[in-house]
C-alpha cells in the first residue's frame, strides 16, 4: 500500500504537466508589449504530412460470399430488368480497378441506379476490393 501512493502521485503530476503543456500549445503566443499575437516557430507551424492510406488488397474468397446478391441479376445470361428495361452487364472477367471504381461511383451517386446504389452503400472499402477481386477472377 505504501508503494501505491507515490506511484499514484507521480501519475497525477505527469498528467497535470501534460495538460498544462497541451493547454500552452493550444493558446496563441502574444507579444506582451504590443498585445498582438506572435507567429509560432516554423517547426511548430508545419503540420506533419499525413501518410496516404495503403491500397486495399482484395480477397477473392471473401468476395465470393459478398456477391450472393449480385448473382441474382448479373449471373443470369441474357437477363433484362423489368423496369427500366435494359441489359444487365456480365461482370465476370472485368478488371478489378474497373469494378472497384464502378461500385464507388454507384455508392457516391455518380452512377445512377437505385438498386446498385443501395447495394454499394452497404459495402466498406475492403468489401469493394474483395468483390472486385472475386468478380475479376471469373472467366
Amino acid at each position: 500500500m505504501k508503494r501505491l501512493l507515490p506511484i499514484a502521485a507521480s501519475l497525477a503530476l505527469a498528467l497535470a504537466a501534460t495538460a498544462v503543456t497541451a493547454q500552452d500549445a493550444a493558446a496563441p503566443a502574444t507579444d506582451a508589449a504590443a498585445g498582438a499575437e506572435v507567429a509560432a516557430p516554423a517547426a511548430e507551424a508545419a503540420a506533419p504530412a499525413t501518410p496516404e492510406p495503403a491500397a486495399v488488397t482484395g480477397d477473392a474468397t471473401r468476395g465470393k460470399g459478398l456477391t450472393y446478391t449480385c448473382r441474382g441479376c448479373h449471373g443470369v445470361v441474357g437477363y433484362k430488368n423489368a423496369y427500366p428495361n435494359y441489359h444487365v452487364p456480365k461482370l465476370g472477367g472485368q478488371s478489378p480497378a474497373y469494378l472497384n471504381n464502378a461500385l464507388k461511383e454507384y455508392r457516391e451517386g455518380k452512377r445512377k441506379h437505385p438498386t446498385m446504389q443501395a447495394q454499394a452503400e452497404s459495402f466498406s472499402e475492403q468489401d469493394l476490393a474483395d468483390i472486385a477481386a472475386y468478380l475479376s477472377s471469373i472467366k
